[in-house]
């Protein structure tokens, strides 16, 4: 995922084809977390475990090199903890745990679907909190990305979805709605591998210590998990959540985000919601309804228009060293 509001992207000619590449390589890996999720929860793991131990593996991985972006400057934490604190909590292990309990409920598609709303709910919070009154074009891509989630949630034909699975996936809306909120204020001044360092050591604090008092159920096993048939070890899908859907994922999001300033790469970032279908089908060999997939296109297509109409952030051309900055030359 990637951030998306008040930023002023610096693109780098030599390094938008390199940031291009990893923001796709995080949509790609972000897109796997679900049907890995499905496996595992299936298997007779609880949602609360499955979290926990994708939150706690990144987190170890991050922790190093958080620390040393950090360059010896903890007051950035200091000043930054109820930043830190929200972000882990609600961006991070919230978001997560309430994806990973919708999953359980309803198709991964259909989840992932809901909770990529949150752009739109972002430009309405920037409205109703801080008077950004978004344009014609963007309340167009509102109600564009509204029609689409009628027909994910399938309710012109009345067919059963689990009103428990769609509360679920709001959650997770809201969740990562936080996160794009939080990730584009760069007021607090941490480096964003230290913040989503942080983040996931917070996040996994909460997780494992509402597990260790009883308030979060986490109970996990050593069954083989089935992916279409096939049978892997727990651990196979445990390790790929931790490295490949979360560190690498993180990492190379931040990677993208640099190169491509957020409201490009929050674009491809939408690449994520196809790949969650296209592992949904590949691993579980499940595909939502026509309709749903119909709603998923109008809501994909709503965010990008709302995304087009977010506003009017003029892109900076940063030059490569020892190039003459183009607005410094005279004119011809």
């Amino acid at each position: 995922m990637a951030t998306m509001t008040h930023d002023r992207p610096v693109i780098r000619h030599s390094s938008t084809s390199t940031g291009l590449a990893f923001a796709v390589a995080s949509a790609v890996t972000f897109g796997l977390s679900g049907a890995l999720a499905r496996g595992l929860l299936d298997a007779g793991w609880t949602a609360g475990a499955a979290v926990a131990a994708r939150i706690a593996i990144a987190a170890i991985v991050l922790a190093i090199p958080g620390v040393v972006a950090l360059r010896g400057r903890w007051h950035l934490l200091r000043e930054s903890s109820l930043t830190v604190t929200v972000y882990g909590v609600a961006a991070v292990a919230g978001a997560q745990l309430c994806y990973f309990y919708a999953v359980s409920y309803m198709q991964v598609g259909v989840a992932l679907l809901i909770e990529y709303t949150a752009p739109v709910a972002v430009v309405m919070w920037l409205w109703l909190r801080h008077g950004n009154r978004p344009n014609r074009l963007t309340v167009v891509g509102a109600v564009i990305a509204s029609l689409g989630l009628v027909l994910v949630l399938d309710v012109v034909s009345g067919a059963d979805l689990s009103t428990t699975g769609v509360l679920w996936a709001l959650g997770a809306m809201v969740g990562a709605a936080i996160y794009f909120v939080i990730g584009a204020d760069t007021d607090n001044g941490l480096p964003p591998i230290s913040l989503a360092a942080a983040g996931l050591v917070v996040g996994g604090v909460v997780l494992l210590t509402a597990g260790g008092i009883g308030v979060l159920p986490m109970h996990a096993t050593s069954a083989d998990v089935v992916y279409d048939g096939h049978a892997v070890a727990w651990w196979v899908p445990v390790l790929a959540l931790g490295l490949v859907t979360a560190a690498f994922a993180y990492v190379t999001g931040i990677e993208a985000g640099r190169r491509l300033g957020s409201r490009l790469s929050s674009f491809v970032a939408l690449l994520e919601v196809l790949m969650a279908l296209v592992f949904a089908w590949l691993l579980l060999g499940e595909l939502p309804r026509t309709v749903q997939m119909l709603g998923g296109v109008l809501v994909l297509a709503g965010v990008v228009v709302v995304k087009l109409g977010e506003g009017s952030s003029a892109v900076t051309v940063e030059p490569l060293p020892g190039e003459q900055d183009l607005s410094e030359r005279p004119a011809a």
